[in-house]
């Protein structure tokens, strides 16, 4: 049940769009922005994943060293200690990498169609031991004291999740690691709910548990706590091996509407719909059975990382949804839903 209205220009950016951050690179892909409106504009927060030129016969890609810069590691492309058979990772002598290094890039738009790069906005880039393999997803809550941003800081210590504060997008507040390794998919709702707040966030617990969404709460959105979980996986759906949070959930008549990922093992990527209670978001009250988004148009299907939908970005007006979401981890589309539409596919 695909109910997404996609734009037609789709896709609205690809890596072709996007100027390298560094002599000697090239962009593999753009992934999953956050989304938010700034002076009239509509501005995305992409995640740009880009690796050195390739050169045959060899394998390298980036990696930031102990001093903060970025290093480039190089290997035969037959060493029998190589294993390329996931085209996100390198593993080499049983060490993980990522064949490509991420950072965060800001474009606009007047039309939210037509998207490009402005001037006076700097890239946002990895910083420190937790963030050498680079930083990616980034979700954006707009509040009344400014923008705050949760992204997956990525590193040979492990995955977890970095808070930024910023109002004007130039100077920045870095926060640090909120949610510890192995977290991610982390949206803070938008406004308080009895005096807290409150936040979606996906500890991974393989060999006990599984890839599961959770909500905690926060006096001061730094120090979280009260973890419950929300939503698991469910055996034989379309979100059966991993789920996690979009952007920050939207607040309706009928409660807070999250729209989320799911995945099956086979790494199939879809969008379905939670609906949380508006007084104690712990409560979760519906459900999509259903994916309300499939990765069935041809950009969607084929591309870097094919079969997938994510997003973690929206704005909202009035009933109508407008995401902006990755596709096949390559290039960056738009859709509209209905919030009327969504709620009434929902499994009460």
């Amino acid at each position: 049940m695909d109910i997404a209205k996609r734009f037609e220009q789709n896709p609205l950016l690809s890596p072709k769009n996007i100027l390298p951050s560094m002599v000697g690179m090239e962009i593999e892909c753009l992934l999953n922005p956050g989304v938010f409106r700034c002076n009239n504009k509509t501005w995305l927060l992409l995640r740009v994943a880009e690796r050195p030129q390739q050169v045959e016969g060899k394998i390298s890609f980036p990696v930031y060293n102990k001093e903060g810069v970025v290093e480039i590691l190089c290997f035969d492309e037959n060493d029998a200690d190589l294993d390329l058979s996931d085209p996100r990772i390198v593993i080499y002598k049983g060490e993980y990498y990522l064949t490509t290094l991420s950072h965060l890039r800001l474009v606009c738009s007047d039309d939210q169609i037509n998207f490009a790069e402005t001037e006076g906005y700097a890239p946002i880039m990895g910083v420190g031991s937790q963030e050498t393999f680079g930083i990616e997803d980034c979700r954006v809550a707009t509040m009344d004291d400014g923008y705050h941003l949760t992204y997956t800081k990525v590193s040979a210590h492990g995955v977890g999740v970095g808070y930024i504060q910023t109002k004007d997008w130039k100077q920045f507040d870095r926060c640090g690691m909120i949610f510890p390794p192995h977290n991610k998919d982390c949206a803070i709702f938008e406004e308080q709910i009895n005096g807290k707040y409150y936040a979606l966030h996906r500890p991974s617990s393989p060999e006990l548990g599984g890839n599961y969404i959770w909500i905690a709460e926060s006096p001061d959105r730094i120090h979280w706590g009260n973890h419950q979980l929300l939503a698991k996986t469910r055996a034989g759906k379309w979100d059966s091996a991993r789920l996690g949070a979009g952007a920050s959930p939207i607040r309706t008549e009928k409660g807070w509407l999250e729209i989320y990922h799911g995945a099956t093992k086979e790494h199939r990527y879809c969008l379905g719909a939670l609906l949380l209670d508006l007084n104690d978001p712990s409560i979760l009250l519906a459900r999509s059975e259903e994916p309300i988004m499939e990765p069935i148009m041809e950009y969607e299907k084929t591309g870097f990382f094919g079969n997938v939908v994510f997003t973690n970005g929206h704005i909202v007006s009035g009933d109508t949804i407008t995401i902006y979401y990755g596709a096949s981890d390559e290039v960056i589309c738009g859709a509209e839903f209905s919030i009327s539409e969504i709620l009434q596919s929902l499994n009460y």
